[in-house]
C-alpha cells in the first residue's frame, strides 16, 4: 500500500501539514496517520503533485495498515498557491506577509 491519499482536490491538507513541517512541529520521523473506511481504498495508482504527502498509516475499524515509507515535501511550495487560495487561509497569509517582510 503507497499511502497515497486523494482529498477533496483543494490541497488544503497538504498545506497544513507543510506548514507544520516548515514550523518545525512535523519532521521525517513524524508518523502520519488517517482513519478510513474499507470502501474508500483504492489498491491502484493515484494521481499525485510535488506537494503531496503520503500516509504512513492508514487505520480501518478492522486493521491497521503499514504504507511503504516515501519522500515527504520539505515545507510549503508557495509557486503553486494562487493568490485567492493565500488570502483565503488566515495563517498561510501571515506567513506569505513574513516572508514578504523578511525577502
Amino acid at each position: 500500500m503507497t499511502g497515497v491519499r486523494l482529498g477533496k482536490g483543494a490541497g488544503y491538507s497538504d498545506i497544513e501539514v507543510a506548514l507544520l513541517t516548515e514550523a518545525g512541529l512535523v519532521g521525517p520521523s513524524t508518523i502520519l496517520a488517517t482513519t478510513v473506511h474499507p470502501l474508500q481504498m483504492v489498491d491502484g495508482p493515484l494521481p499525485e503533485s510535488s506537494h503531496d504527502f503520503g500516509m504512513d498509516l492508514i487505520v480501518t475499524p478492522d486493521e491497521v495498515i503499514e504504507c511503504r515509507r516515501r519522500p515527504r515535501p520539505t515545507g510549503i511550495y508557495w509557486e503553486s498557491l494562487s493568490a485567492q487560495k493565500i488570502d483565503a487561509i488566515p495563517f498561510l497569509k501571515a506567513s506569505a506577509a513574513s516572508r514578504m517582510r523578511s525577502a
